[in-house]
């Protein structure tokens, strides 16, 4: 019988590092591990909870060493509390301290799972969603040479992706030459993706866009800096690909500015910086309503996040592209049960009440942690 209350007893924070099997580059930097936080929430009753982030200072500003700082005052803060109250849990985070979305997400998820496992629910469920869709991940090509980046991007074509995924935005005139590359590598039919991580001024992004525009590419992430939002309507206008906001669609306030701007055709919605699945709901619910579709993006998190990434991808049919492949780039890999990656790039979720993913307690007995009870 589904519960209508459960008390928090225990959390955990835990710190998780694991290399990646090469590195991520993008026009925001280079990193070579994962370095996440888990948050794990046990009930007087007996049921626990998982929810995970992976901080990003050039995004969201936040650090692995300062989500577990932040998250001891969450924690303690939340220590007795109901966790089926998810907005007054939420709420109160909020109460605490402004912003720091990534280890909030951490916590809302865990509140999730701890919900839709007491409903006895599976959280797509839960989330009144449809898990009928066909999910697939597209995969990312690192920014570099040309010719490295054409290379990679026929090795992911050869492996059966859907969709392939390109990060530029270190020169305008090399990312046209990158983007050729690929082009001529992969043939003229499997769908291409960009990602400038705002790496160029606005008249260099409608340049770029312009010079792209015969190469047949889906859509533009984010191609100029998130505090430039408001000249991202001429670049809407001006580039023949259509605009995905990214970094300055960050929750539902900053989707309700793009939207009274009509800045973009899409927005990438991603938990950790939006601040959770609640906030994410929010923005689909803006999207839904001003008919904008979305993505569901990552930072770089393991299977657990992204599990719950899935779940949510099921909440919306405005939800038609999926980014989630940034696990599949981990040396190792610390969770039991949750999504499984399938061949070219179809993901299924698990099936069973709540996420349906844990960290294994080998991995957790091994990681730097804080206990508060």
């Amino acid at each position: 019988m589904a519960s209508s209350s459960l008390h928090i007893k225990k959390i955990g924070l835990y710190a998780l590092r694991i290399p990646l099997i090469e590195p991520f580059i993008t026009s925001l930097g280079r990193d070579d591990d994962a370095l996440n936080v888990v948050v794990r929430i046990q009930t007087r009753e007996g049921l626990v909870g998982f929810g995970e982030c992976s901080p990003y200072m050039p995004i969201n500003g936040e650090s692995q060493e300062t989500c577990m700082a932040i998250g001891r005052y969450f924690g303690q803060a939340l220590l007795g509390r109901n966790a089926l109250d998810i907005d007054a849990c939420l709420e109160l985070l909020d109460s605490i301290v402004y912003a720091n979305n990534s280890i909030k997400s951490a916590f809302d998820i865990a509140l999730h799972d701890l919900a839709s496992q007491a409903a006895e629910l599976p959280l797509w469920k839960y989330l009144n969603g449809d898990n009928t869709k066909i999910i697939t991940t597209d995969y990312t090509v690192s920014i570099g040479d040309p010719d490295k980046m054409a290379l990679d991007a026929k090795k992911i074509l050869d492996l059966g992706y859907p969709a392939i995924k390109v990060k530029l935005g270190k020169n305008g005139k090399t990312d046209v030459l990158r983007m050729q590359a690929i082009r001529k590598a992969v043939g003229p039919t499997v769908p291409l993706r960009i990602d400038a991580n705002q790496g160029w001024a606005v008249a260099e992004a409608i340049e770029t866009l312009q010079a792209l525009g015969p190469l047949q590419i889906e859509h533009c992430e984010e191609p100029i800096s998130r505090y430039l939002y408001t000249s991202l309507p001429l670049v809407k206008k001006e580039s023949p690909i259509p605009i995905m906001a990214d970094e300055c669609c960050g929750d539902h306030h900053d989707a309700a500015r793009l939207i009274a701007l009509e800045a973009c055709d899409y927005f990438n919605i991603k938990l950790g910086k939006a601040g959770g699945i609640r906030n994410g709901v929010r923005i689909v619910r803006l999207a839904e309503a001003a008919g904008i579709k979305l993505q569901v993006g990552a930072m770089i998190e393991s299977r657990l996040a992204m599990t719950a990434f899935a779940h949510f991808a099921c909440c919306s049919p405005q939800i038609v592209h999926y980014d989630f492949d940034t696990a599949l780039m981990f040396r190792e890999d610390p969770v039991t049960g949750g999504i499984r990656y399938e061949k070219n790039g179809v993901i299924k979720l698990p099936e069973g009440p709540g996420l349906g993913a844990t960290i294994n307690e080998e991995w957790l007995q091994r990681m730097e942690a804080i206990h508060l009870s």
